[in-house]
C-alpha cells in the first residue's frame, strides 16, 4: 500500500514538474529518475529522440556514462535494432525478458552493455510518435512484473505528455515568433517608398525564414501578363546566378525555368525544384487581390540543408503575401506617376508649344489677371526704363506703366476689363519715337493685350498720302498743261512782237517782266508734269560716283558764294540703272536744301556706300538746326514750303524722282542737323 502511494507521488510530482514550465531536458531527467527509482532492478534507462535525418538519438539517460561510453553519444542503429524498429511500427511496449532467446535488439549494444534483458516502450501520444525508451539492467537480467511494466507506461506516458506540451509550447512560440515577423515586416514595408525597397524589405524576411540570399523577383508586365517586364535581384545573389536558376541544365527537370514561372502563375501556389549539386529553387507566386504581379525565387545551395519544410514554405508565403498589397499599391502609384509625369511631360510641351507660337509673335503681348497683374509677357513688349519682362511679372501694370503717362490706355483697358468688350486703339510710344496698335481681349481671368509697332505704316500711309497727291497733281498737270500753255505761248509771241515796236519803248521793261513771269509759269508747269509722271525713261548702268563728280563744280559755287564748306566722301559702288538728268536734279535739289539750312562757315556733306542689304546709299548731311517735328510730317507735300520765295516742289520732284528708280528717301534729323538718305536698292530694275 505505502509502494502504491510512493508512485502516485511520484506521479503527482511529475505531473507539477510538466505543468512548470521548465526546459524539456529536465522534464524528462525527472522522468528517468522516477523510472529508476520506481524499478529498482533497473539501473539503466535511456530516452531517444528523433532527429531530421531520421535518427533516434539519446536524448537523456541514466547512467551518464557505461563501460566508459557516454550516453549522449549513442544513436540507435535502425538497421541493426530490429527490437527499435519494431517498437517505432506498432507504437506498442515490447519486454524481452531473456536477450540469449531473443535476437531482436542490436547484437552489439546487448554484447557491449552486458544487457540481459530488456524493455521498449514507445513515447506516444495520440498516434504520434515522440521518441522511444529502453531500460535495462547491467549485467543481470530485470525480472519484471507486469505492474512495473504498467508504472513504466504511465512515466512514459507523463514523458509524452511533457514532449507534447513542448512541442505545443514551441509552436505557439513559432507562431507568435511569426505573426510578430509578419507585424514587423507590414510596418516596415508601410513605410517603403518605392518598388524596390518593398522588394529589399521581402527578400531580407525570406532570407532569415529560408536561410538563403540568393533571390530574384520576376515582375510582370501589366499590360501583358505571360511577359516578364522587370527582374530585380537580392544584393547577394549576381545577375550570374539569376541566369543560372534559368537555365534548363542546372535542374533534375525537362521543363524550362520559363514554364516553371507560368506554371506557379497559374497555379497561385509555390513550387520547389530540385537542381543539381544539392541545390534547389524555391518558386513562389506574388499575388494581390487575386492577380499575380510576378514570382520570387529562392536559391538553396546549403547541400545537405537544401530542403525546405513545410512550415517555412508556409511562412515564405505568408511573408510573400504581405509583401504583395504594398508592392501592388506602390506599382498602382508608379503607374499613376508615370501617367502623370506622361500628361505632364505632355502638357508642358503644350504649353512650350504655345509659349513658342506667342514668342514667335513680334509684336509685343502680355496677360492681365483682375487685379491688373501682369500674368504674361512676352520677349517682344515694350517697357518704359528698359526693363526686362522677367522683372514686371506679376507686377500691377500700372504701377510699370503710370496711369497719367498713358491715360488713353488706361481708360480703354478699363472699358475691356469691365464691359468684357475688345477695344482698339493707337497710342503714342512712351519714348515717342514710335506709335502703336493696340487691342485687348477680354477672357475668363482678365484681359490679354497686343501692341503692334505701327510707326511704318504710319510712314507708309503718310507717303500714301503724298503719293496720292502728287498723282492728284499729276493728273492735273496733264489735263490743263496743254489748255494753259496755249494762250501762254500766244500771250508771250505778242509781248515780243509789242517789244519790237518803238513807239512803246517806255513799256520794254514791263513787256521784259511779264515774258520773265510767263516763262515762269512755263517753268512751274514743266515741274508739275514731272512730278506727275510714274516712270522714268532713259535709264542707262552708270556710277552714281561719277555722276556727283560731273556736278560737283556746280555745287561747290554755290556753296562758295555763300561762304559754305563742301565734302565728298564717297566710297566704291556699283552701276546702277539711272537717268542722268533726273538724278543730277535730285542731287542739286537736296544739296540746295541742305545750304539754305546752314549757316555760313558750316559743312555740307556728300557721301556713297553700300549697306549691309547691298544697296546703294546717297547721303547728304547738313550742319543745319534741324527740321521741326510739325515740319518733318509734311516734308515732300506740293506747294508746302518755308521758305519764302519757294514754291514747295522741289522735295516732291525729289521724292518723285526716287520712287520712279525704285529709291527710298528717308530722314535723320536733330540740333545738330539733318541728314537725307537716298536708298537704290533694285540697281538692275528698269
Amino acid at each position: 500500500m505505502l509502494k502504491e502511494q510512493t508512485r502516485y507521488s511520484r506521479l503527482a510530482n511529475i505531473t507539477k514538474v510538466i505543468n512548470t514550465k521548465l526546459e524539456l531536458r529536465e522534464v524528462l531527467q525527472h522522468v528517468t529518475t522516477a523510472i529508476s527509482e520506481e524499478i529498482v532492478q533497473c539501473n539503466s534507462v535511456g530516452i531517444f529522440l528523433p532527429h531530421e535525418d531520421g535518427s533516434f538519438r539519446a536524448f537523456v539517460g541514466k547512467p551518464e556514462f557505461i563501460n566508459g561510453n557516454s550516453f549522449d553519444s549513442q544513436v540507435l542503429d535502425l538497421e541493426m535494432d530490429l527490437l527499435a524498429n519494431e517498437v517505432i511500427e506498432t507504437q506498442k511496449t515490447i519486454y524481452i525478458p531473456d536477450t540469449s532467446k531473443d535476437h531482436r535488439p542490436d547484437p552489439r549494444s546487448v554484447e557491449a552493455f552486458e544487457i540481459k534483458s530488456l524493455l521498449g516502450l514507445p513515447i506516444s501520444f495520440e498516434q504520434e510518435l515522440f521518441g522511444l525508451v529502453f531500460l535495462f539492467d547491467h549485467g543481470a537480467p530485470m525480472n519484471l512484473t507486469e505492474s512495473e511494466i504498467q508504472s513504466v507506461e504511465a512515466y512514459v506516458n507523463m514523458a509524452a505528455v511533457a514532449i507534447q506540451n513542448a512541442k505545443n509550447l514551441a509552436q505557439k512560440e513559432n507562431l507568435i515568433a511569426e505573426n510578430q515577423m509578419l507585424l514587423n515586416i507590414s510596418r516596415e514595408l508601410s513605410m517603403c517608398s518605392s518598388i524596390q525597397e518593398s522588394i529589399d524589405k521581402c527578400f531580407f524576411y525570406l532570407s532569415k525564414v529560408l536561410g538563403s540570399d540568393n533571390m530574384v523577383a520576376h515582375l510582370l508586365d501589366p499590360l501583358n501578363k505571360k511577359n516578364i517586364s522587370l527582374t530585380k535581384c537580392s544584393e547577394g545573389c549576381t545577375w550570374e546566378e539569376a541566369d543560372c536558376m534559368g537555365d534548363p541544365r542546372n535542374m533534375q527537370m525537362d521543363q524550362g525555368y520559363d514554364s516553371l514561372i507560368q506554371k506557379v502563375i497559374q497555379s497561385r501556389k509555390a513550387m520547389t525544384v530540385p537542381c543539381l549539386a544539392s541545390k534547389n529553387l524555391l518558386i513562389i507566386p506574388l499575388v494581390s487581390m487575386k492577380e499575380v504581379l510576378g514570382v520570387i525565387t529562392v536559391l538553396n545551395r546549403d547541400g545537405e540543408n537544401s530542403n525546405y519544410d513545410t512550415s517555412q514554405i508556409q511562412l515564405a508565403q505568408s511573408i510573400v503575401d504581405t509583401t504583395a498589397p504594398t508592392f501592388s499599391n506602390l506599382l498602382y502609384m508608379d503607374q499613376l506617376e508615370n501617367m502623370v509625369e506622361e500628361r505632364t511631360s505632355a502638357l508642358a510641351a503644350a504649353n512650350e508649344k504655345v509659349t513658342s507660337v506667342i514668342e514667335s509673335i513680334t509684336d509685343g503681348f502680355f496677360a492681365l489677371n483682375k487685379e491688373w497683374e501682369i500674368i504674361y509677357i512676352n520677349k517682344h513688349q515694350y517697357l518704359p526704363d528698359n526693363k526686362k519682362p522677367k522683372e514686371v511679372l506679376g507686377k500691377n501694370i500700372w504701377d510699370v506703366i503710370p496711369p497719367h503717362t498713358a491715360e488713353i490706355m488706361y481708360d480703354e483697358f478699363h472699358r475691356a476689363m469691365f464691359e468684357r468688350i475688345p477695344v482698339q486703339f493707337e497710342i503714342p510710344s512712351l519714348n515717342e519715337d514710335s506709335w502703336y496698335e493696340v487691342v485687348a481681349y477680354p477672357f475668363d481671368d482678365g484681359i490679354c493685350c497686343l501692341f503692334k509697332d505701327i510707326a511704318e505704316k504710319r510712314k507708309y500711309e503718310n507717303e500714301l498720302k503724298r503719293l496720292s497727291k502728287l498723282d492728284l497733281i499729276g493728273q492735273m498737270a496733264a489735263g490743263i498743261s496743254h489748255e494753259i500753255r496755249n494762250p501762254m505761248t500766244t500771250v508771250r509771241g505778242f509781248l515780243q512782237l509789242l517789244k519790237h515796236e518803238e513807239d512803246l519803248n517806255r513799256h520794254f521793261s514791263y513787256f521784259d517782266l511779264m515774258i520773265d513771269e510767263l516763262d515762269r509759269a512755263n517753268s512751274i508747269i514743266t515741274e508739275f508734269l514731272s512730278m506727275g509722271n510714274t516712270r522714268s525713261s532713259d535709264l542707262k548702268m552708270m556710277d552714281l560716283n561719277s555722276l556727283i563728280s560731273d556736278i560737283a563744280p556746280l555745287i561747290k559755287i554755290d556753296t562758295f558764294n555763300q561762304n559754305k564748306l563742301i565734302e565728298f566722301n564717297t566710297q566704291e559702288i556699283p552701276e546702277m540703272l539711272m537717268n542722268r538728268n533726273e538724278i543730277r536734279q535730285l542731287i542739286i535739289n537736296l544739296c540746295r536744301n541742305g545750304l539754305e539750312a546752314m549757316n555760313e562757315g558750316n559743312v555740307l556733306t556728300i557721301s556713297t556706300y553700300q549697306n549691309e542689304a547691298g544697296c546703294v546709299v546717297l547721303a547728304i548731311q547738313d550742319e543745319g538746326e534741324g527740321i521741326l517735328p510739325e515740319v518733318l510730317e509734311k516734308v515732300g507735300t506740293p506747294f508746302y514750303t518755308t521758305k519764302d520765295n519757294g514754291t514747295g516742289l522741289g522735295l516732291g520732284i525729289s521724292y518723285a524722282i526716287a520712287a520712279r528708280h525704285n529709291a527710298t528717301i528717308d530722314i535723320e534729323t536733330g540740333p545738330g542737323g539733318t541728314t537725307f538718305y537716298t536708298t537704290f536698292c533694285n540697281r538692275g530694275e528698269k
